[in-house]
């Protein structure tokens, strides 16, 4: 293990280079772990330290000892181990509850203690105010409290006769809704501080904004059987009448919200001043999620504002939009209903806007769940109609017609599958052999650990990691394998840092003579680099792995 030397460093990395007393919890294996875990958060922050040849052999061996030791040492090695980014993460379920309880306080929102839920004021009639569960709370309100955290979350969930854990999961999202929106900057703030003590750099969090006028044109136009039957020529005609009844007008409404979310959350974390929050570091970008459990009418609009929304982030250069997804619960009578033709949609808007990311929930079901029919083919159309280049769970894969050709294709384009433990557990009941994890790995299909909704689950990245490594006997060049495919697949702007796609051995020409990660790239690789956010990033993350492994 390297020594910390900064006289800047916090106690426990000062005991470890030999200018304190050392108390003989240290010299213990999980000491000496948990120690390694505070030091690599003060050396990564400050990049002090640089890998040599034999740091990460180095490194390997002592993630295997606490891999021995079990998932309380193993946590303390992966917490501070770089991460590269979350890709599928939704900003409402990423939240914790205690946050929404505080927040509704503020807002004068009232708990409907039967229902337990937030309702609008007046709180008469039996509502009682948020605010009476801030501060000294009584035993009464610290009952109430307790169980809101359990309404709004899987805490100390168990299933019961005709209430699943599918059923709390998504029950949770209507129970802490009508929130004001001035919150969404201290959310992000919340969810980023949370990746930054994690050694996580990047976010994608999925937001749906402002689109009732999109909606009231919709309804107004109508659905039509030729619409019905995906007609080409009777979409984009649809597509001219929105547009043309100013469906447009949304855009800066989505653009303002989340550039107005940026600006909030920088300032809470005191961006560009001396005693800046490390959440700073953290770089944030936003999908557009679209409601699938919507009329088709209302599904079209909302699909082509935020391809709309998307390309205009992009033109403008301010790439806080980055991409597109479906969302709500894929099992829904809708969602099945009109699966096929909402890939469809989504196929044909990617044909006008083709520069526009697609990422989207696909096969986030289970026999059972659905009738057998529905799990077969989810995935494919994602991918072979919709043109998706990310999908969302993936977990009935092994159900879809031809499933090894499928994962065959899916390996040579490179379509990323978002991995979501803790959620497929919670909602579907799936973990360990069941979860496809394993099979898209064999198949050499890229993958990326991601939280869904860490605030309902109550977990988050780290958790997700110690439960890959675990369950799958990941090895260490696996887990970074899983952070490197993360930022490779991401929707920032830029080509890759690495020559030739999931493939990390060689950077690109630019780069070629390059150590990645290095504190001075040549001035080739620094142009492209700074060409490029993407390879930025990747760049990033290779100095994090190179300070990481040098504390061994």
């Amino acid at each position: 293990m390297a020594h910390c030397s900064s006289s800047l460093l916090p106690a426990p990395c000062a005991t470890l280079n030999g200018t304190m007393q050392r108390p003989a919890f240290f010299f213990s294996p999980f000491g000496l772990v948990l120690a390694a875990a505070i030091c690599s958060h003060a050396l990564v922050a400050q990049g002090l330290v640089r890998g040599s040849g034999h740091a990460e052999d180095r490194a390997a061996a002592a993630y295997a000892r606490a891999v021995k030791q079990g998932p309380v040492a193993l946590r303390a090695f992966l917490d501070p181990f770089p991460k590269g980014a979350d890709l599928h993460v939704h900003l409402s379920g990423a939240v914790y509850a205690e946050t929404f309880i505080h927040d509704a306080a503020e807002d004068g929102v009232c708990v409907d203690a039967a229902a337990l839920k937030f309702a609008p004021p007046p709180c008469t009639g039996g509502l009682i105010p948020a605010a009476q569960l801030s501060g000294n709370l009584s035993s009464a309100d610290q009952a109430l409290y307790d169980k809101l955290i359990d309404a709004f979350s899987m805490r100390s969930f168990e299933p019961t006769l005709g209430w699943s854990g599918h059923d709390q999961f998504f029950a949770t999202f209507a129970r802490f809704d009508g929130l004001s929106a001035s919150h969404i900057g201290e959310w992000v703030d919340e969810v980023a501080g949370r990746a930054a003590a994690q050694n996580q750099q990047y976010l994608e969090l999925m937001q749906t904004p402002p689109f009732s006028h999109a909606r009231q044109t919709a309804a107004r136009i109508g659905w039509s059987p030729q619409l019905a039957a995906a007609d080409l020529r009777a979409f984009a005609q649809l597509r001219q009448q929105l547009l043309d009844s100013g469906l447009r007008d949304e855009v800066a409404a989505g653009r303002a919200q989340v550039q107005q979310a940026e600006a909030q959350r920088r300032l809470l974390e005191r961006c560009g001043a001396p005693r800046a929050a490390s959440a700073c570091r953290v770089e944030v970008r936003y999908i557009y999620q679209l409601l699938r459990a919507n009329a088709p009418e209302d599904v079209f609009a909302q699909a082509l504002l935020g391809f709309e929304t998307v390309s205009a982030s992009r033109a403008a250069n301010d790439d806080l939009w980055v991409g597109i997804n479906l969302v709500q619960p894929e099992d829904g009578y809708v969602s099945m209903r009109d699966y096929t033709l909402q890939m469809k949609i989504i196929g044909y808007l990617h044909s006008i806007y083709p520069d526009v990311p697609i990422s989207l929930h696909a096969g986030e079901l289970v026999m059972g769940l659905v009738p057998p029919e529905g799990l077969r083919f989810h995935i494919r159309q994602a991918v072979e109609l919709a043109h998706a280049q990310r999908i969302g769970h993936g977990v009935d894969v092994a159900d879809e017609d031809d499933a090894p050709g499928l994962l065959k294709e899916m390996a040579a384009r490179h379509i990323m599958v978002e991995i979501n433990l803790s959620s497929n557990e919670g909602i579907l009941g799936v973990n360990g052999a069941r979860h496809p994890f394993p099979v898209y790995r064999a198949d050499k299909v890229p993958v990326a650990l991601s939280t869904d909704d860490e605030g309902v689950s109550r977990i988050d990245l780290t958790h997700e990691f110690v439960r890959a490594a675990i369950d799958y006997n990941l090895s260490y060049s696996d887990l970074k394998r899983l952070a490197r495919t993360s930022l490779e697949h991401s929707f920032l702007p830029g080509k890759s840092l690495w020559l030739r796609p999931d493939d990390f051995q060689a950077a690109a020409q630019p780069c070629r003579s390059d150590t990645p990660g290095a504190q001075k790239p040549s001035p080739a690789c620094a142009a492209y680099l700074g060409g490029s956010e993407k390879a930025a990033a990747q760049w990033e993350l290779e100095r994090r792995f190179s300070a990481f492994d040098s504390l061994f």
